[in-house]
């Protein structure tokens, strides 16, 4: 059994049932991701489009692709025929031009909204008023093509792991407001995407439903 497989099932095994293993497979090659696949592994991230694009049509069409970076508007067109769920939801525009492609395909496409909870400036991501502002906008209630499920965020990467808690709580905190205000009636709207190979275990203990994980997969990239 390769490492990927032996890693997979030792992740696999330690995580609840509910949570769900997202493979972070940007930079890695096509005979990788199928080791991964032929261990069993269904669900796959990239967070660069380009790399998403070429990869896809090369793989099994029964791979679910998160999409988990930063996404530019001229490259939704892109992916939305075949990605299973968008992440990284930071701003309006970026909804507005995936609820028009998907529209356009008649999809209805899966999306998280991303929030900036790190104590770094480097992540992107909505704040709450931010979020407010977007869930309150006019444009937002006449999407049909888009199901919001939920939220994601990254936790500064840091070795204090107290600190990690305290952004991961956050998130769950956020979570919890939308879900009281804005998705009480939506039952979709379900998932708290937080935790990466250096923190999952923290990010499981504070809610949440899927994590997203790489190099403890595939190993480092020198």
């Amino acid at each position: 059994m390769s490492n990927i497989a032996e890693n997979l099932n030792r992740i696999k095994a330690e995580i609840p049932e509910n949570v769900k293993l997202v493979a972070v497979s940007k930079t890695k090659g096509l005979p990788e991701i199928m080791e991964a696949y032929q261990a069993g592994q269904r669900v796959f991230g990239e967070n660069k489009a380009q790399e998403l694009i070429a990869k896809q049509p090369e793989l099994p069409a029964d791979i679910q692709w998160h999409f988990i970076g930063h996404l530019q508007t001229n490259k939704v067109k892109y992916i939305t025929p075949f990605v299973s769920m968008i992440e990284s939801v930071d701003r309006m525009k970026i909804l507005q031009e995936i609820n028009k492609q998907a529209m356009q395909i008649n999809r209805i496409i899966p999306c998280l909204l991303q929030f900036h909870i790190a104590e770094e400036e480097t992540k992107f991501g909505l704040d709450m008023k931010e979020a407010e502002e977007l869930l309150t906008n006019s444009s937002f209630k006449s999407f049909q093509s888009i199901s919001i499920c939920g939220v994601m965020g990254m936790a500064t990467f840091t070795e204090d792991f107290t600190q990690v808690k305290r952004e991961f709580a956050h998130l769950r905190a956020i979570f919890q407001h939308l879900k009281e205000k804005w998705f009480a009636d939506a039952p979709d709207f379900r998932e708290i995407s937080m935790g990466m190979s250096g923190d999952y275990q923290i990010a499981i203990e504070e809610g949440s439903t899927m994590i997203r994980v790489g190099s403890k997969i595939f190993g480092q990239r020198y």
